[in-house]
């Protein structure tokens, strides 16, 4: 059993205000893409950069630089190709939903407060 002066909680009665049709479609997440092929594009500049013969105009490091830029930009534009076109198949399975928006109404009953106890709060400073 509750103390006196605690809320007693009731469970939270719902109703529904409104019911709609919603058509659902999955699409792919872009940024994922984007990442993915940013590393892709940078691993694959490492390999270039290891496999090929040094060049004497150039630093090994300034190669990678190079290949790193080019490869990070190609491989996050042919990640979002890839994710446009995964999003024009995947789309046209689109299916219809009924959902239902629901009023959540809470009500909470008190018991009667404790005789002795004062309901507001006092300010000491205020006489």
């Amino acid at each position: 059993m509750a103390p006196a002066g605690t809320p007693v909680p009731v469970e939270p009665t719902e109703t529904v205000v409104a019911e709609q049709t919603l058509v659902v479609r999955r699409s792919p997440r872009y940024l994922s893409f984007m990442i993915v092929g940013a590393v892709v594009g940078a691993v694959l500049a490492l390999l270039l950069t290891v496999i090929f013969p040094q060049n004497a105009e150039f630093d090994p490091a300034q190669v990678f630089g190079f290949l790193l830029l080019g490869g990070v930009a190609i491989g996050v534009a042919v990640s979002c190709l890839v994710a446009i076109v995964l999003d024009r198949i995947v789309g046209r399975s689109a299916t219809t939903v009924v959902v239902d928006r629901l009023d959540a109404n809470i009500t909470r009953a008190f018991e009667a407060p404790d005789p002795g106890s004062d309901p507001q709060p006092s300010n000491e400073n205020s006489k």
